[in-house]
């Protein structure tokens, strides 16, 4: 048997189970990348949550994001594709849980059930996760279901409150 030995400063990392969602979005800006995050998106209507991300990306474009802005987040979304990217290996950012990154959309042949060809578009999605917190099944449930809500919005409907 081989022993295991621990870093002290591994020990002190403690898990934080909070009652919210702080959505980080990552923010390319002339001063480098910031991620601020949209707090309590859990108790927010779409309108909100663009308003809020609004008033972050002029922040984050102005360089007047402050401390509460950036700290406090549970999960990013990092839209790679905006600049080009496909995929990505996204790194986790302690004490987050998860990070997404979201590849460019391309144009790709695909068969329907006839094997018939046809145009769809596609991206890829890549997440990261804290797997003391989250498990890979669980992880794979979520992007199953997320498709499922991006290839049929009007889904979403039925779970808004």
């Amino acid at each position: 048997m081989v022993p295991c030995y621990f870093k002290p400063s591994l020990l002190l990392q403690l898990i934080i189970c909070v009652g919210c969602h702080n959505v980080g979005v990552a923010m390319a800006t002339p001063n480098g990348l910031v991620v601020p995050n949209i707090k309590k998106v859990q108790s927010l209507s779409i309108l909100e949550i663009t308003k809020e991300l609004s008033r972050l990306q002029q922040m984050a474009s102005n360089n007047k994001l402050n401390s509460e802005d950036i700290t406090g987040g549970t999960i990013t979304i990092s839209n790679i594709g905006a600049i080009g990217g496909k995929f990505g290996s996204p790194l986790l950012n302690l004490p987050e849980v998860a990070i997404i990154a979201i590849g460019r959309i391309q144009k790709l042949p695909r068969f329907d059930d006839d094997e018939t060809v046809y145009p769809a578009s596609v991206t890829n999605v890549t997440i990261g996760a804290d797997h003391r917190v989250v498990d890979g099944a669980t992880v794979a449930r979520f992007c199953n279901e997320w498709k499922l809500l991006v290839e049929k919005p009007e889904l979403l409907l039925l779970h808004m409150r």
